[in-house]
């Protein structure tokens, strides 16, 4: 719950616009605002004051405990101006509440945290557990020494600055090891802990066997990711509580799903009770991976409880990114988001010269000329394997002529895929006509160099048919130039010669040029590559110089 208070009418007003977009996740403390402000601290993860900074730090000062329990707080100015991160930017989450505040309020987010300051990701809000000197490491990182990355396990991480060798060292390993003195070990969540129960079994006996086994084998438990059994055991009181008291979920598989799993230590007693000759192996090794632990028995007389313990390799993750049409405000927040995220960006050049401002220092960039879109779709899928994170971004929608195509025919299930749409050029060239896809629309592309002409100009003449309007993409370049004449001379079989054609160039560019015409009057030699041609159906109008296509509605009958 996020606590907001303030002390005038101004701050009151703000505070009220925030209440009430955010009614879930809010709470108005009114009266005396030392008391709300002892409250709010006393009961709410985050705070949003609005009150000047000064008076926020006096009243805080006496209630702060420590990094680790005090909760983020964010301060806005009783004008509404900025939005301002006081108290946890990391741990209480108050950099990105007030970038949130921010949003909401069209004030100013002030991140004063170092890392956040220099674009660089703090290591505390990787979304991992972490262990060491979290501000030495960070600082040289800050500072430009050399910090090396030992990645003993591979993860997806965002990009880090880092070296082969250094002074410093970030480690990634799910091993039960001591953070070095200029060391921060970050804690993958890469173990999965297969468990199988006697009905019965106390909780405190599957847990003393599983963190025996950890122990035992030298693994942190605080790289365990999930416990796992068959079905039948999903509701056994003492693996449910165990996984309660690891803090990790309960996974459960059907004994059918169990027995396809091979395993070096099957057993007649499991199969008689459950269906499969293994629950505690096979169900941490159903998803695959390293057998670390093989099936071991708990110490108890008889024993009830058997675990094991797999590491499953980290997945890669693959976003595959919509840079909008050009314009840098039709860029989305998911799509800024996923590019500071990823380590590997893979593009076109042109494309990565877009965003390049927006990468994160260390982000390792691998671009490519044009017509090497499936070169660029291996070598995403391939980074991807290999444990990174990795943005593959295209124009527009990625899904859409686009990168997303080529990248997910290559991909297989062993990576993350994230689809971030974007604001594609036919919807962006619609915008600036006015309104001409305000009915069915079908978006075509002329270019014949992947699609046989046959193919195309069926399309098309379905399309003049069926009476859709058309968005041309790719419709003439100078070695294509008699396509475009071509599929306006079918549409024109279907339409009157004054049909309205929209013909937008660079749309949301700085060099946007946009007019309409009409199906007679479009001359092709006028069109190229940058080019969206709009072709308009039987309804399309011209209204004061944009073009609309009705939806069919009554009181548009005569739309003349």
């Amino acid at each position: 719950m996020i606590g907001l208070f303030s002390a005038t009418a101004a701050g009151a007003a703000a505070r009220d616009r925030l209440a009430a977009a955010w009614p879930e996740r809010t709470r108005v403390y009114e009266g005396p605002v030392g008391e709300a402000v002892r409250a709010a601290f006393a009961e709410c993860e985050q705070l949003v004051c609005f009150l000047a900074t000064g008076a926020v730090v006096r009243l805080l000062a006496p209630l702060l405990a420590g990094k680790a329990a005090d909760p983020g707080v964010v301060c806005v100015d009783e004008g509404g101006r900025f939005a301002v991160s006081l108290l946890g930017g990391h741990g209480g989450g108050a950099n990105a509440l007030a970038r949130e505040v921010g949003a909401v309020l069209g004030a100013e987010p002030v991140v004063t945290t170092a890392t956040d300051a220099a674009g660089l990701p703090g290591l505390d809000t990787l979304g991992l557990p972490y262990e060491g000197s979290v501000a030495a490491v960070s600082r040289a990182l800050l500072d430009g020494e050399p910090v090396a990355l030992e990645a003993e396990v591979a993860w997806p991480l965002p990009p880090l600055p880092v070296a082969a060798e250094g002074a410093y060292t970030i480690r990634v390993t799910d091993r039960a090891v001591t953070a070095g003195e200029r060391e921060v070990l970050l804690r993958p969540p890469s173990l999965v802990v297969g468990v199988g129960a006697s009905k019965g079994a106390p909780a405190e006996e599957v847990v003393g066997l599983v963190e025996e086994a950890l122990r035992e084998a030298g693994l942190s438990p605080r790289s365990v990711a999930e416990l796992a059994t068959v079905d039948a055991k999903a509701g056994e009181p003492g693996i449910v509580a165990a996984a309660e008291r690891l803090g990790v979920p309960l996974v459960s598989y059907s004994a059918g799903e169990l027995a396809a799993v091979e395993v070096p230590n099957p057993s007649e007693a499991p199969l008689a009770a459950v269906g499969t000759p293994s629950v505690a192996e096979a169900a941490a090794l159903v998803r695959g991976g390293e057998l670390l632990v093989p099936k071991r028995k708990s110490g108890a007389r008889p024993a009830m409880a058997t675990c094991a313990v797999v590491r499953r390799p980290g997945r890669g993750r693959l976003a595959v990114v919509g840079l909008g049409p050009g314009a840098r405000d039709l860029l989305t927040p998911r799509a800024a988001a996923e590019l500071r995220r990823a380590s590997v960006l893979v593009g076109l050049d042109q494309y990565v010269d877009q965003i390049r401002d927006l990468l994160r220092p260390g982000t390792r960039v691998l671009e490519s000329g044009l017509g090497a879109e499936e070169e660029r779709a291996r070598t995403a899928v391939a980074q991807a394997r290999e444990g990174h994170a990795v943005a593959l971004i295209g124009s527009g929608d990625a899904g859409v002529y686009a990168m997303a195509s080529p990248a997910l025919a290559e991909a297989s299930d062993d990576i993350d895929v994230v689809g971030v749409p974007g604001v594609t050029a036919a919807l962006a060239a619609g915008a600036v006509l006015g309104a001409p896809l305000g009915h069915d629309h079908v978006s075509i592309s002329l270019s014949d160099l992947h699609t046989p002409w046959d193919v195309i100009e069926r399309r098309v003449r379905a399309a003049a048919e069926s009476d859709l309007v058309v968005t041309f993409y790719n419709p003439r370049s100078r070695g294509r130039d008699w396509q475009l004449p071509k599929a306006l001379g079918i549409l024109a079989e279907h339409r009157d010669a004054g049909t309205p054609v929209g013909v937008v160039r660079n749309a949301s560019r700085a060099d946007e040029s946009a007019r309409i015409t009409t199906l007679a009057a479009l001359d092709p030699a006028t069109v190229d590559m940058m080019t969206v041609v709009t072709v308009g159906n039987t309804a399309t109008r011209n209204i004061a110089g944009r073009m609309v296509t009705p939806r069919g509605y009554r009181w548009q009958e005569d739309p003349r």
